[in-house]
């Protein structure tokens, strides 16, 4: 009972727990996630991993397959690897990409994976500020009173859909609110709802809205259009599909005329979103936006089996009514996480039996009630199909970051200094090498020659020649230059002085007995020699 509390409306959640525990069904006339249940519903209340309170989803904890931190850690690392390179995945390795959503999607990356996989992402790009332009216009009326009044019942026990008038509702509100704008022929289907909850789950709005849309136009085409004739010509492809995987299900539902729209409405029209627990259904989505529709015919093949495809099981229903209330209350050990995908996995119908068998009651559907009123586009069978059909750009598959950080310009910081016994990187020693080199190859100052030809200046009278090198057979390296001394500076600055040109003697004999005379005085002047 409701109780009056700080001026709110609370209520008893033993209440709540015990609707959510037992196995009512919750119809279109149900009050719950109103207001008067779910103010003040905030010091009692339990969530479970996947978001949903107080046990609403009973199956989930036994069902969940607990993945170690280590394997899902190296599933994340793989899947961002896919991510990065999604195209030349797709198309050169897309049965390791089946693989890994059979295996399932890493939850920190399923929301991303999702919107690549049903090409949510290429589509959001190429029609970038299309879904601002939807959310800004007021709708149509008669859709958003429907719209309205579906909200508080989906998934009315998920923290995100708890709250009338929250974020989760009001998201939920704009995305199905701008289809009906983006799909006016189309409008509103009450299962629609659903499928973009879910979509919320994991992703924001826009992101959400583009995949609803691949969903509805590429996966389940027609299933939300006026007639509903996508989904009764789908129910009879089940129907003939069963007769090869289960003949005695198929005999069953024959002999009591039970037809498929009465049991695989809700199961197909969404997704299985509000028939599995929480734990299958994540496990079956990522399969059925990896290769399609056929993962959701082969989910319901193997509930008619398990349910329905043994004589034991078939003598608790003798009749019409007992048949439809097993089929509503499928047995949860059918449903678990591992016996399901199993299962799936093993159903031997392809994509190709699909299309076959469409073709077939499509012939049927025409020779008996005639053409189709609303002419769906063709159904495509898995993301690698839908991203042929419309290959991307390469800045279509970019990864946009969702959290900017803008960082101040770095002001140029000193060079730390290098401790005592620490070693000095590569560069620092490369680069003093070089300046050593530098240093070591300056130009060789010119070296005035000891014995002048006639024609060349002569030093002035008194300074003391230079020492002439001694003769040998070897060649000597160039002589190296030595500090100089201020006598040597002093006869540096007086040969940069012009000096007068000497005037050539007139006999040559006396020019010769000079320079010899010159010659032994340099030889004997050891005290003036300037050259080492």
């Amino acid at each position: 009972m409701a109780r009056i509390e700080n001026g709110r409306q609370s209520v008893d959640t033993r209440s709540i727990r015990t609707i959510s525990s037992s196995h009512t069904h919750i119809d279109d006339e149900s009050s719950l996630g109103s207001d008067s249940e779910i103010n003040g519903f905030t010091s009692d209340r339990r969530t479970d991993k996947y978001g949903f309170i107080g046990g609403a989803q009973q199956y989930s904890e036994e069902s969940a397959q607990d993945v170690p931190t280590e394997v899902l850690r190296q599933r994340e690392v793989k899947w961002l690897d896919m991510l990065s390179h999604w195209d030349k995945w797709m198309v050169k390795r897309h049965n390791k990409v089946r693989l890994r959503c059979q295996k399932g999607i890493p939850p920190a990356l399923r929301g991303r994976a999702w919107l690549y996989l049903s090409g949510g992402k290429v589509k959001r790009e190429q029609n970038q500020g299309k879904f601002q332009e939807l959310d800004s216009l007021a709708g149509d009326p008669k859709w958003l009173d429907v719209i309205e009044k579906d909200l508080h019942r989906q998934f009315p026990f998920h923290e995100m859909f708890v709250s009338r008038g929250g974020h989760g509702q009001q998201d939920l509100f704009r995305v199905l609110k701008a289809y009906t704008l983006y799909r006016p022929e189309e409008g509103y289907c009450q299962a629609q709802a659903p499928i973009a909850a879910v979509l919320l789950m994991h992703m924001p709005a826009e992101d959400a809205f583009w995949g609803l849309v691949q969903i509805c136009e590429k996966y389940l085409p027609g299933y939300y259009s006026p007639g509903l004739e996508a989904i009764q010509l789908d129910g009879e492809i089940l129907f003939a599909l069963l007769r090869r995987v289960s003949p005695l299900a198929y005999r069953h539902l024959e002999k009591h005329k039970i037809d498929p729209i009465l049991y695989m409405t809700e199961w197909f029209m969404c997704a299985f979103s509000r028939t599995l627990p929480w734990a299958s259904v994540l496990r079956v989505w990522d399969m059925f936006l990896c290769d399609g529709v056929k993962v959701i015919f082969r989910v319901g093949l193997v509930l008619l089996k398990s349910m329905l495809g043994t004589r034991e099981k078939l003598k608790a229903c003798q009749g019409q009514y007992e048949t439809m209330e097993l089929l509503r209350a499928i047995e949860p050990r059918y449903m678990q996480e591992g016996f399901l995908v199993r299962e799936i996995l093993e159903v031997p119908v392809s994509a190709r039996d699909v299309e076959r068998e469409n073709h077939t009651q499509l012939k049927r559907w025409k020779k008996n009630r005639g053409e189709l009123n609303f002419k769906s586009p063709p159904r495509m069978h898995g993301a690698r199909i839908i991203m042929l059909a419309e290959p991307p750009r390469r800045q279509d598959l970019q990864q946009n970051p969702t959290i900017v950080v803008e960082v101040p310009p770095q002001t140029p910081q000193p060079t730390p200094q290098l401790k005592r016994g620490e070693k000095k990187s590569k560069e620092e020693k490369r680069s003093k090498k070089k300046k050593s080199i530098k240093k070591s190859s300056q130009p060789i100052e010119e070296i005035p020659n000891p014995y002048p030809l006639l024609s060349e200046p002569q030093p002035p009278p008194g300074d003391p020649p230079a020492q002439p090198p001694v003769a040998s057979e070897t060649p000597q390296p160039p002589p190296q230059v030595v500090t100089d001394s201020p006598h040597q500076q002093q006869e540096q600055q007086q040969q940069q002085q012009p000096q007068p040109q000497p005037q050539p003697p007139k006999d040559l004999s006396l020019a010769k007995e000079s320079l010899l005379q010159q010659s032994t005085q340099s030889l004997s002047s050891t005290e003036q020699d300037t050259y080492l």
